[in-house]
């Protein structure tokens, strides 16, 4: 499990290397939209590997994996949003991600194959 260093902005694109793989990252807040919880989720993700989508425009919540059905893009190991001042099991139980608590309340968490088997 390794955390993935993000500022508390509404926009930014950064590079960094896990697991020996190069991966770019887009993190951006749009506008909030209601959602079936009844709250406000509007932080997205982009991730390259290798200069090659693996994700766009996925939807940030609280405990949830974001390339929990996608192994078969190349990606090695899983990424999680962590809401510090949440609690409960790996599901939607905590505020959504919103970009002023970036790298403090919300934690961008990088899961090595080793972690997954532990869920």
């Amino acid at each position: 499990m390794q955390q993935v260093s993000i500022n508390p902005v509404a926009s930014q694109t950064f590079t960094v290397v896990l697991n020996g793989q190069s991966c770019a990252f887009n993190i951006y807040q749009e506008n909030p939209i209601p959602d079936e919880y009844g709250v406000a989720a509007g932080l997205y993700l982009d991730l390259q590997l290798n200069g090659t989508d693996v994700l766009t425009g996925v939807r940030c919540l609280d405990r949830t994996r974001l390339l929990l059905d996608r192994t078969y893009l190349g990606f090695v190991g899983d990424l999680i949003f962590i809401d510090t001042q949440g609690s409960g099991p790996p599901t939607f139980t905590g505020a959504p991600p919103y970009y002023t608590g970036l790298g403090s309340r919300f934690l961008l968490i990088y899961l090595e194959e080793s972690d997954l088997a532990d869920l």
